[in-house]
């Protein structure tokens, strides 16, 4: 970085050579670095894949090895966590990404709008004042197949049937449970036999245990019409998915229980190619997709941060931090929603003169804005990079662990529950509509310098995901930490209100602090409450991977 940039930052730009520890390798920044050593970071060379689940991550990289690139990688590390990590996504999920290629960035918004047989007065009409988290009124379009296909069309080097041989094989073969994979699936199993005893439910007990149970840790597990549903996927490019057999499938089983979605309706389905917004943080452009998408709540608290000196292991820098959150949330669940509906500009909301607005908001002790209560996660998040420079940030998610508990018989097909996040207040901008977008939670971020990719970065954990963004973002571009080091960092996850998760590694000298500055402290152990992250960052030369201590998280490299 030469000197004019190092000062524009001032003395906020402790930034350059954060991201490993052995600063002799990084000949790309220069300058100075705060050593808080914790894990290492993965360092590699011709290919990186850092996903929640080892088994995806090394599907992925097999892929890098048979000659794919970052984008075949990346679709074959997300197929196969629709196998291996069924509890946070499947092949009914909607997907997003943000993809660095030949030089250029490109974002994809693989979001399924509601049905066009949906609407509030239907819901209102059978009884619901609010929309529900499962059956089939809040499912969506799933847009995931539209992505694979999306993105192999355009970037990929190899075939579709190559790309998604390592998920099929382990649908067919069987694959045994990692750990944190086997409890999120017990968790589920018992919920949804509290909760989902109705005959439309019963193909996800069919698929998804034996006789009633989750499959535990170690245990094998195979899914033939999960294989099944992927082959197909790859050998018509995702067509029958949209257009052929699945598709019918789908709308048989809609039909048989009173559900909205048709064939038409996935038939008329393409994902979107959209420019990024991004703001600059500490001399860094921070990418993310624009909305329905939630990428924008990083960006503007980013935004209000900027003017603050933040340092580590600061009262003061949580507190604000926090405040920061807390006030880009109450904006974005007032307005952001499939932006054909959308009333607020984001450029504006991304304005500096804004920024300040919201800034001068932030004082000593916890403020009170009012956004809605927030719900828990059911999302992967995958990067990827290759030796030619390609890196790939990707995010996948059917919602709420397994989405909406239905599960289209002999397919494997978990249907998302994403329309939950509608509303049904006809006057709210993200109100429930046929053929809309709804407000999305799932969000991939990526990292540019002097127009060159720095890399891709992710936490995953449904209205977590933007504070994991910003909290990884500040340990490493204001704290001084090197990826593995700014994941394992203790977070915080705000509620509502002043109400604020934290966890216990925070230490309870800054928790106290937090407490006698008006928060509503709830001190937790760490977990992937708190978000589940990935990050591969380059210095022009080598990768360096950190993977989430939350999850089953891996770096495969080579």
């Amino acid at each position: 970085m030469e000197k004019g940039a190092a000062e524009e930052g001032g003395k906020h730009s402790r930034i350059t050579g954060v991201f490993v520890k052995i600063l002799s390798v990084m000949n790309y920044y220069s300058g100075k670095f705060e050593n808080i050593a914790t894990r290492q970071v993965a360092v590699a060379k011709n290919g990186m894949v850092a996903t929640s689940q080892p088994l995806a991550a090394q599907g992925g990289l097999e892929i890098l090895r048979k000659g794919g690139n970052a984008v075949d990688a990346a679709v074959a590390a997300a197929t196969c966590l629709t196998v291996v990590e069924p509890t946070s996504n499947g092949i009914g999920a909607d997907a997003f990404a943000i993809v660095y290629f030949n030089g250029k960035l490109y974002g994809l918004n693989s979001s399924g709008p509601a049905p066009m047989g949906i609407s509030i007065d239907v819901l209102k009409s059978k009884g619901h004042d609010k929309m529900p988290t499962t059956g089939f009124a809040p499912v969506n379009v799933p847009g995931a197949p539209a992505a694979w296909n999306a993105l192999s069309e355009r970037f990929g080097a190899l075939p579709l049937t190559d790309t998604l041989a390592p998920a099929i094989e382990y649908a067919l073969e069987g694959f045994p449970l990692s750990p944190v994979v086997a409890h999120y699936w017990d968790r589920a199993a018992k919920a949804y036999a509290e909760t989902l005893s109705s005959d439309e439910f019963a193909e996800w007990f069919k698929t998804f245990t034996k006789e009633g149970e989750a499959p535990r840790c170690g245990e094998v597990w195979r899914s033939p019409g999960h294989a099944k549903t992927l082959a197909d996927i790859a050998r018509t490019g995702a067509k029958s998915f949209y257009q052929g057999d699945i598709a019918d499938s789908i709308d048989t089983f809609s039909r048989q229980y009173g559900g909205f979605m048709r064939k038409s309706d996935l038939a008329a389905y393409s994902p979107e190619w959209v420019d990024t917004l991004s703001v600059n943080y500490r001399g860094y452009d921070v990418h993310e997709l624009p909305p329905n998408g939630q990428g924008m709540v990083a960006l503007m608290a980013l935004n209000i941060l900027r003017e603050y000196q933040l340092k580590h292991n600061d009262p003061q820098t949580m507190h604000r931090t926090i405040e920061a959150v807390k006030l880009s949330f109450a904006d974005a669940m007032a307005g952001i929603t499939d932006p054909k509906y959308m009333k607020v500009d984001p450029v504006r909301l991304l304005s500096a003169e804004y920024a300040a607005e919201r800034r001068a908001l932030i004082g000593d002790t916890a403020i009170m804005p009012q956004p809605s209560r927030f719900t828990d996660h059911g999302t992967v998040y995958l990067c990827t990079a290759d030796s030619r420079g390609n890196m790939v940030s990707f995010i996948q998610s059917n919602y709420m662990d397994f989405g909406s508990g239905l599960v289209v018989p002999g397919t494997g097909i978990a249907l998302n529950n994403r329309g939950c996040n509608f509303s049904l207040d006809e006057t709210h901008d993200n109100h429930l509509e046929g053929g809309k977008r709804s407000y999305h939670t799932i969000i991939p971020g990526f990292l540019m310098k002097d127009r060159k990719a720095v890399g891709p970065f992710g936490v995953m954990g449904g209205f977590m995901q933007p504070q994991g963004h910003v909290q990884v973002l500040i340990n490493m571009l204001d704290l001084g930490m090197n990826p593995q080091e700014a994941l394992d960092a203790p977070r915080f996850m705000w509620d509502e209100g002043v109400k604020v998760a934290v966890e216990r590694e925070a230490g309870d000298d800054a928790i106290s602090e937090l407490i006698k500055r008006g928060h509503d402290i709830d001190v937790q152990e760490s977990s992937s409450s708190f978000g589940r992250g990935q990050v591969i960052f380059t210095d022009g030369t080598s990768l360096y991977g950190g993977t989430e201590k939350r999850c089953d998280g891996t770096v495969a490299c080579w």
